[in-house]
């Protein structure tokens, strides 16, 4: 009975693992164009930068949390079985991130300029920083375990 424990969390991990890894890349990606569309809004002035912004944020907020659940059900079922040394910063960037990213959230929903400059484009600057990190230490954390 054991074996067939073991054998069901081996065989439950990669594919966790996979499903946090695809939703680990939209936050990523939506995190990094909000700093972008607010970079355009202060360039251009234009409000529909603005609202941009609050779109890939929330967006961001939604598949981060989805991507942070499933996250911590593949840490904890590969932390039971002795995998993925080094893991540890992965999560607490991202965590970190992520609450940045709902404080952003909160900033972005004020009106006009002061939504963006110069808290909503700072906070988006370094979520997009910390988020482009921990995925940098996540794939190098992933490449030493493939070896």
């Amino acid at each position: 009975m054991a074996d067939d424990d073991r054998d069901v969390r081996r065989s439950s991990a990669p594919s966790l693992g996979t499903l946090h890894a695809l939703l680990g890349a939209f936050p990523l990606a939506y995190f990094v164009f909000a700093f972008v569309t607010d970079l355009a809004y202060t360039r251009t002035y234009n409000l529909q930068w603005q609202y941009f912004s609050i779109w890939l944020i929330t967006a961001g907020l939604v598949m981060g949390g989805a991507s942070i659940f499933f996250g911590a059900i593949d840490w904890l079922i590969t932390r039971k079985s002795g995998g993925r040394a080094g893991s540890g910063w992965h999560i607490v960037l991202t965590l970190v991130a992520w609450v940045l990213a709902l404080l952003n959230a909160f900033i972005h929903s004020r009106d006009g300029w002061t939504a963006v400059v110069p808290e909503g484009i700072i906070l988006s600057g370094i979520v997009a920083l910390l988020m482009l990190a921990g995925a940098a230490l996540s794939a190098m954390a992933w490449g030493r375990d493939r070896r």
